[in-house]
């Protein structure tokens, strides 16, 4: 009985034991549960949507998306949620859609009418999100930039040259080599393009792009650089608001010009495609450069938030009680002002007896050829430096033309030896991702998706009058350009992934860029279900499909912008024929894309590799100003010829040969 009460009180204190531990431990399992998702949401939250396509892992083909699942979550796309079935190691936590569109910035309403030739979804920080600083990034490349291990400060120019740079030696898919990381830190400054004053944190693309595209091989001149030193400090002295600047308004007002001013404009305002904006924008600035005028922009509502400002200490943007707004809609009015409908020869006399205070000049396709004999005849040059306020509307890249005009030649060949350098040093000074781009699309997406990958594959897909026809005609023309070319791998069709080796490490990731998911899809379910006979693994990503392109909508624009961008961080571009979006790509990353011929037009090669990284100017001017004969300006000069992708289009080409 004493045995026995002994091991009845043992038992009862075990079982008062055994109570007391089951009762913290269903205490503490609700906290363990939210300390866990917490740490998965922090690790986490910084991935937007990705499925990586991995041919070592034995993945089903059944489990490629159908339509409902690629129209709903498409994988890859900027901000939305991923879709567990496809891989163990998918990145889960984004935003969902509402969250989306209430993140954006309610001031980028919507207006005009861009017109892109690819579209995303995003997820964008709200001002006192921007403020905060980057986060670092390990070695591996994905980032969290969402809790308290943040940094709480930008990284000063030593981590810059220093930590940042030396990631790029430690990881597959390297930027630039160990090699170069001197060369790295002296690119911080893209060679002296950016100008000393700016405030790192108030633009982090500016110094950080170092970290996400190979140093360029193509250095400005100091003839460049001394030109862009100088136009800062006359942008500061006549930009908006300054004394120069309201004294040239009242001239404006006033109609006519009796004496000379101290500082000339010249007004941008936009036309088209985001693509289009800024070829054209590139070729203004040019234009500013050579004859001493301020470029001012005409943005818009949807236009807001997509660059940082470019010169220190001012601004470029046209200010909102600009008085002659309320004419640029207004085509009756802005024309009786222009002259409209006059004779060539009587609307030069009215310009050599008196002066205008402004002059709109319209450079567009095939239409306003009074205008551009305007301005493109050398004659009138003399003229028009007169004009104190230039209005242009364009959606040219007409840049070119400037090595065709006496007035302008000999500096701009001297500013540009390298001609085919021009957008590619004059879009690289201009147009940096704004801190939400930047941020929030393009970083967040590359070291999610991109940033391990051995070698990244950039295809910009535009389909003219899509249907499915059309649609299917371009995959077949893009698969026969990429697997003739070998920049992708062909499949085996005889095995399927789960056969194949599982011991692989180099990869690619192919960036599709489209408003339609076909050409994903069928990428997917290609390396899905067939590995590579190269062995290589096969990652396939499509930020967006939206199926069409929107009109006035600043969000489009910004997730336009950070796809260009991201197109420009590969190592290989496939672009389509006439596409001003794959132009703007192909020049800021210094590359020379293979371009998809335009379906229809007698050409049967699938694609044709660019032998200059420029743009192409569609609609130049043939009409010769003393003859007053037509022209053909691809045979005048020999670095100015025939564009690869568009017969009637010219572009500038490296000719090292001296000028006549």
């Amino acid at each position: 009985m004493e045995i026995f009460q002994v091991t009845k009180e043992r038992l009862g204190f075990i079982s008062k034991r055994f109570t007391t531990i089951l009762v913290i431990f269903f205490i503490a399992l609700p906290v363990l549960f939210m300390v866990s998702m917490m740490s998965r949401k922090s690790k986490f939250e910084s991935a937007i949507l990705g499925v990586e396509l991995q041919n070592a892992t034995a993945l089903d083909p059944t489990s490629i998306p159908d339509d409902k699942l690629v129209n709903d979550t498409l994988a890859h796309e900027f901000g939305k949620g991923s879709d567990s079935k496809y891989e163990h190691s998918q990145l889960i936590s984004t935003p969902d859609s509402k969250l989306l569109n209430e993140a954006l910035d309610p001031r980028h309403g919507k207006a005009s009418d861009p017109e892109y030739e690819s579209s995303q979804s995003t997820s964008i920080l709200n001002d006192k999100q921007l403020n905060e600083t980057l986060a670092s990034r390990s070695s591996e490349g994905s980032v969290s930039e969402n809790d308290s291990s943040q940094p709480t400060s930008i990284p000063n120019g030593n981590l810059l040259n220093g930590t940042f740079a030396s990631r790029f030696g430690e990881r597959p898919g390297s930027r630039n080599d160990s090699s170069e990381s001197t060369s790295v830190a002296n690119d911080k400054v893209l060679d002296e393009l950016i100008p000393p004053e700016f405030d790192e944190r108030s633009c982090l693309s500016r110094y950080h792009s170092v970290l996400y595209r190979k140093i360029s091989s193509h250095k400005p001149s100091p003839l460049l650089l001394s030109k862009l030193r100088n136009y800062e400090n006359l942008h500061k002295l006549c930009g908006p608001y300054t004394k120069p600047y309201n004294r040239t308004l009242k001239r404006l007002k006033s109609g006519h010009v009796h004496s000379t001013t101290e500082c000339k404009y010249i007004v941008w305002r936009p036309d088209n495609g985001l693509g289009n904006r800024m070829v054209s924008i590139a070729s203004s600035f040019l234009y500013a450069l050579l004859t001493n005028r301020v470029l001012l922009l005409d943005l818009g509502t949807d236009m807001v938030g997509l660059f940082c400002e470019p010169f220190p200490n001012t601004s470029w943007l046209l200010p909102m009680d600009f008085p002659l707004r309320n004419q640029f809609r207004n085509s009756e009015l802005r024309y009786a002002h222009s002259f409209g409908g006059m004779l060539e020869r009587d609307r030069i006399n009215i310009l050599m007896k008196s002066t205008p205070s402004y002059l709109y000049v319209t450079l567009k396709k095939r239409d306003y050829e009074l205008d551009k004999r305007i301005f493109y005849c050398d004659q009138n040059q003399a003229l028009l430096g007169k004009v104190p306020w230039l209005i242009l509307l364009s959606e040219q890249y007409f840049a070119p033309s400037f090595f065709l005009i006496p007035s302008f030649k000999k500096e701009a060949t001297k500013l540009f030896p390298e001609k085919e350098t021009v957008f590619h040093h004059l879009g690289r000074y201009l147009f940096n991702p704004s801190n939400q781009v930047w941020r929030q699309l393009i970083t967040r997406f590359y070291d999610a998706y991109l940033a391990n990958a051995h070698e990244r594959i950039g295809l910009q897909l535009r389909v003219f009058h899509a249907n499915a026809a059309q649609i299917q005609t371009v995959m077949d023309q893009l698969l026969a350009c990429t697997l003739k070319k070998k920049l992708l791998p062909e499949v085996d069709t005889r095995n399927s992934v789960a056969s194949s080796s599982k011991n692989r490490t180099a990869s690619k990731a192919i960036l599709v860029t489209s408003l339609y998911s076909e050409f994903y899809r069928n990428l997917s379910n290609m390396y899905l279900a067939n590995p590579p006979l190269t062995g290589e693994v096969i990652r396939v990503y499509q930020p967006s499909h939206e199926g069409y392109q929107h009109r006035g909508d600043n969000k489009h624009n910004m997730k336009a912008w950070a796809e260009i961008y991201l197109l420009s961080l590969c190592d290989v571009l496939v672009t389509s024929a006439w596409s001003t979006f794959g132009y703007v790509a192909q020049s800021l990353g210094g590359l020379k894309p293979w371009i998809l011929h335009k379906p229809g037009h007698g050409i049967y090669l699938p694609c044709k590799r660019a032998m200059s990284m420029e743009p192409c100017f569609h609609y130049p001017f043939s009409y010769d100003c003393k003859s007053e004969n037509k022209l053909d300006a691809g045979n005048l000069v020999p670095y100015i010829r025939q564009c690869e992708d568009r017969e009637l289009g010219v572009k500038l080409f490296d000719d090292h040969k001296e000028l006549k």
